[in-house]
């Protein structure tokens, strides 16, 4: 007890510039007719009534160039929520874009996963110096901020909560035109980090369901636990220091230009780029709902209330599946009650296929102990698991052009080929329980079509391991089937170095899996 009050006292010496106060509530502000918001309305008035525009962005170079024209559209409002946001050249650019709607009088807030800020809370506030753009910051450590040590004392301390984060991925122009999906913001998001990037799928939302996006928005943003990110700081930055940031940022960005124009032009793109206008008019018109997890799941003791889960709004989907069920999931860890689940819909008929990573391709070697586990059950109930193989990209629209190595980052959910899911869930309990989620449900058979058939390409044995369970000698084990070349092969072992197979066997062992 006593050491643990002398934590407390030093976490309160080197911590929290001063005391919280409440934040003022701000909401998604209304339509000022803006030339963005005036399209899409011109092109909903041609479609049913309720329906919302989509279209997928599982290219990375597109889903960055959507990123920016939307930015750059905007009149009114941007509102940008995200779990992760890595400096690099991608990063710098939005942010170079986002000023710049500042100061045009759009009015900007960003919020921000806590997490985000570890040891960058003056930078980050730096931007907040604009009087047009507003920052805050979500689940925050209120005490130990100054150091990675006081951090790490400060969640070990709280770890009840603080090991529940806002994985929210979100971006409002206008509250006409959305973006949700797998995507962080980051170099290995968009195909421009030179040794490894995610495959992912990002999901343009146009018209009503943004609308309902904007609505979660402002739920997460007026919530207890978002914190404006002066508040950590003594003497936040003042508009002097902002734009040495913004000649900063312009400096960075042509540095980069000419250390590496290739690379700089894959990015920001040039002609050949659609324009937004040329997106909204390939948008596929459909019902669409957005669902989000209740901030207030952060603060549930213990495992939350049903009422406040997304996977509840999602589950009557899941039950009335008749014929396919495909799952795309960077972590898949479908725990005891998950995996029966699964296998009772595989054993009346449906066909149940997971893609997800396999234990050599996955950034989080932990989370394959979490999911090893639950493969010889699946497969003798007839569910069909692919796991994604690391290696050098693949020329298909799942994966990323360039040399680099990739790792699956999507999530979605395919239903019947008549519905789809997509969003920032992944089927594992920290998504399900712990995180904050978003994403839209989209009753489309054309749409679905897409999804599955990215899956597809995703299952493919050039680009993916299948697992299959054999029997061999009286003893049933698993195989990876996959293809280098044209030529077929069989894995008698699983792939993956001695680290990751302890960090997997490790992760089991300490029974990990309700916090995957």
């Amino acid at each position: 007890m006593r050491l643990h009050l002398l934590l407390v006292a030093v976490l309160f010496l080197v911590g929290c510039a001063g005391q919280i106060t409440p934040a003022p509530t701000s909401y998604a502000l209304p339509n000022q007719n803006s030339a963005l918001t005036q399209q899409v309305e011109a092109l909903a008035a041609k479609q049913p009534a309720g329906t919302s525009g989509f279209r997928l962005l599982s290219d990375s170079a597109e889903a960055f160039s959507a990123r920016t024209q939307m930015i750059r559209q905007a009149r009114t409002s941007l509102d940008v929520q995200y779990y992760i946001v890595h400096d690099g050249l991608s990063t710098r650019a939005l942010i170079e874009e986002v000023v710049r709607a500042a100061d045009r009088g759009v009015r900007v807030r960003l919020l921000l996963d806590d997490t985000t800020s570890d040891g960058s809370d003056y930078q980050i506030a730096t931007l907040a110096a604009h009087p047009n753009i507003l920052i805050r910051v979500f689940n925050p450590l209120h005490i130990g901020r100054s150091t990675v040590i006081t951090r790490s004392l400060g969640r070990l301390l709280n770890l009840s909560q603080q090991h529940r984060r806002m994985h929210n991925k979100l971006m409002l122009a206008d509250s006409s035109l959305a973006i949700v999906g797998g995507r962080n913001l980051g170099d290995e998001y968009f195909d421009a980090d030179q040794s490894f990037n995610f495959t992912d799928i990002d999901l343009l939302a146009a018209g009503p369901v943004a609308e309902q996006l904007a609505v979660s928005f402002d739920q997460y943003w007026n919530h207890t636990l978002s914190v404006p990110i002066q508040q950590f700081l003594r003497h936040p930055p003042n508009k002097d220091e902002l734009e040495l940031a913004r000649r900063d940022i312009t400096r960075y960005l042509q540095a980069e230009r000419q250390k590496d124009e290739r690379r700089y032009q894959h990015l920001m793109g040039g002609p050949q780029k659609p324009s937004p206008r040329d997106w909204l008019a390939d948008l596929i018109w459909a019902p669409g709902e957005a669902l989000w997890d209740h901030p207030d799941k952060i603060e549930a003791a213990g495992i939350p209330d049903e009422s406040l889960l997304l996977t509840t709004q999602l589950q009557p989907n899941m039950d009335r599946v008749r014929r396919s069920l495909t799952l795309i999931s960077a972590y898949f860890v479908p725990t005891e009650q998950g995996a029966e689940y699964l296998a009772g819909h595989a054993r009346n008929g449906v066909a149940v296929q997971v893609l997800t990573n396999s234990l050599e391709a996955t950034d989080v070697p932990a989370v394959h102990g979490g999911y090893a586990p639950y493969r010889a059950d699946l497969l003798k109930a007839g569910v069909r698991l692919f796991e994604l193989r690391r290696q050098p990209d693949q020329e298909t629209r799942f994966s990323i052009s360039g040399d680099s190595e990739s790792s699956l980052h999507s999530k979605a959910a395919v239903f019947d080929q008549e519905r789809v899911f997509l969003g920032s869930l992944n089927f594992d309990p920290r998504s399900v329980l712990w995180n904050t989620e978003v994403g839209i449900l989209i009753d489309s058979p054309e749409l679905a079509r897409e999804v599955h058939k990215l899956s597809q390409e995703g299952t493919s044995p050039a680009v993916s391991y299948e697992v299959r369970l054999i029997e061999r000698n009286g003893v049933r084990r698993l195989i990876w089937i996959a293809e280098d070349d044209g030529q077929r092969k069989v894995l008698l072992h699983e792939p993956g170095g001695a680290w990751r197979r302890f960090n997997a066997w490790f992760s089991r062992v300490i029974g990990l899996e309700r916090m995957l």
